[in-house]
């Protein structure tokens, strides 16, 4: 027992029973919106598009992306759930993977190169490099070792 009261947990790593709560992606999810936004608000009127700035800028749109797009991700893996429940990394990398789709549509426009089929190509590439990384994770996944023996 701890000083509050709360029984001790035998080990650090959180039961496959309990679900990800929103806080840490909420706080996460602000800072890089946060961060992403107003970086992005200071470079574009106050700097000239040589490299550097153009760099942050995509670095700037990654982050702003990927923050508005984990809260989105988080609620749609709550409402849909899997046979496994997604762990904070899915859920992280999916954000990612938004994240990388908005900097590189963005990148491809500096070219003119974004049209309809580039716009659903990218992205049926992107859905399918995570399909296959998901299908990789549940076959790796195996059943967390529960005992039945109670301490004494």
């Amino acid at each position: 027992m701890t000083a509050a009261g709360a029984p001790l947990t035998p080990c650090i790593i959180p039961s496959m029973d309990e679900q990800l709560s929103f806080k840490p992606f909420g706080i996460s999810s602000l800072l890089l919106m946060l961060t992403g936004c107003s970086g992005l608000y200071f470079l574009l009127p106050q700097t000239l598009p040589y490299v550097w700035p153009r760099w942050g800028f995509f670095v700037l749109a990654l982050m702003a992306v990927t923050g508005t797009f984990l809260p989105v991700v988080y609620f749609f893996h709550r409402r849909f759930p899997g046979e496994t429940p997604a762990e904070a990394n899915v859920i992280i990398r999916q954000a990612l993977w938004f994240g990388v789709y908005g900097a590189t549509l963005a990148w491809l426009q500096l070219g003119r190169l974004v049209t309809v089929y580039v716009i659903l190509g990218l992205a049926g590439g992107l859905a399918a490099i995570e399909y296959f990384m998901r299908l990789r994770e549940k076959s790796h996944w195996k059943p967390p070792i529960t005992t039945d023996d109670q301490p004494s």
